[in-house]
């Protein structure tokens, strides 16, 4: 029998609202301030604040929070510019909490 399973999704934790699909995971190697955080190429269902530079573990980096459409709840942060050279390749992509992330539809 075919598999008609949707995409495996996340939600935001606190409502389950959609915002990134597992497909989209670039690394699952980043650290945030309460822990292990996922780095996605696309993010939904967001809305990105404004955007502050901030020292982070690999330097400093232009970023913006990242806050769910729905609860308002921050999930984490959005790349915008990268100062050095070898962080380029984060920039236009989400940063996403683990603990602020549930998988929905898997």
């Amino acid at each position: 029998m075919e598999d008609l399973a949707g995409p495996r999704l996340y939600g935001c934790y606190k409502c389950q609202n959609h915002v990134c699909c597992h497909d989209g995971i670039v690394s699952k190697d980043f650290q945030a301030s309460r822990g292990r955080a996922f780095l996605f190429s696309h993010a939904m269902n967001v809305s990105v604040g404004l955007t502050e530079d901030r020292y982070l573990i690999t330097g400093l980096h232009a970023v913006a929070d990242v806050h769910c459409c729905d609860c308002k709840e921050v999930l984490g942060w959005k790349y915008v510019k990268a100062y050095e050279e070898l962080q380029k390749y984060k920039e236009g992509k989400f940063v996403l909490e683990k603990f602020k992330i549930v998988k929905v539809n898997w």
